[in-house]
């Protein structure tokens, strides 16, 4: 299989190219140097003379805050970009795989039963962010222009480069405490647990919108702590609130993504968290 993968260099990105590096598959991979996925012209050359069967889109403009002070940027990478690679793709006839966010919702979880429950894909989507708002234009793009779409949304993302894990270790051995909030509530998911679910879905015909996280959930304090207890790091650490830490977009409470039309309709199921994280801190050595 020929697949096409954008925003190759990104922590997704280089861990499918990864997983790919089989002879079952022949990737041609595609870096922001190599493609300007946001001008259409660009983006149909291209795939008309590759002729993939499947497109890979990692690309996206991911830093929230700056979404907010340059929402034309961000539209065009995150909703303008994921249209051109629809459009290519439905003409050459090959699968698209979009990757899209837990920040398309709320924010504050499903009140049922006098409890918070996770959010579903048929929940009804709300971003209260410039960033959720132009990543569900692009899930929205890629329905109407290519039927054969796999739209997958995941959350607090980690893999090979800059990332929360990576972050939290650096900044254990520079101070002996560490202030981390306590009141966001998600689920850390690995790439290399999102990549296999990728994987997985490509040789299906299961089409449509998928949450792609890790199993279980925690609050960004919990997830630090168990960093440090895995990796035996003394340093401490501290509970604090959002309103401690103010930034320009805000940041959901609560985005606990339920893999419900996974478990429905497939035999997938993601590591928790917890082992997930286990298995990347082996290999960081």
């Amino acid at each position: 299989m020929k697949i096409v993968v954008t925003g190759s260099e990104g922590q997704l990105g280089k861990e499918i190219l990864r997983q790919f590096n089989n002879n079952s598959y022949d990737i041609i991979s595609v870096g922001s140097k190599e493609l300007d996925i946001t001008i259409l012209d660009e983006v149909v050359s291209m795939v008309r003379k590759v002729q993939p069967q499947a497109i890979i889109n990692c690309a996206a403009f991911t830093n929230v805050d700056a979404c907010e002070t340059d929402f034309d940027s961000a539209f065009k990478v995150n909703a303008i970009g994921p249209r051109n690679l629809a459009i290519a793709s439905k003409e050459v006839g090959a699968k698209i795989v979009h990757i899209s966010t837990d920040y398309v919702f709320e924010g504050k979880g499903v009140f049922k039963d006098d409890s918070i429950r996770p959010y579903v894909e048929y929940d009804t989507a709300d971003p209260k962010t410039a960033y959720g708002r132009t990543k569900l234009e692009g899930e929205n793009f890629v329905k109407l222009f290519n039927d054969k779409h796999f739209i997958i949304r995941t959350a607090w993302l980690y893999g090979e480069g800059k990332n929360f894990v990576n972050k939290m270790m650096e900044l254990s051995k520079e101070n002996d405490k560490l202030k981390v909030v306590d009141d966001q509530r998600g689920t850390p998911t690995s790439t290399e647990e999102l990549a296999g679910m990728i994987r997985y879905l490509m040789g299906t015909d299961n089409y449509g919108l998928f949450h792609g996280t890790c199993e279980g959930q925690c609050t960004w304090y919990e997830f630090t702590k168990e960093i440090f207890r895995q990796k035996k790091i003394a340093t401490k650490v501290i509970p604090c609130t959002t309103e401690e830490h103010p930034r320009p977009a805000p940041r959901p409470e609560y985005t606990v993504l339920e893999n419900y039309m996974l478990k429905m309709t497939s035999n997938f199921m993601f590591k928790d968290w917890r082992d997930a994280l286990e298995i990347y801190l082996k290999k960081q050595g």
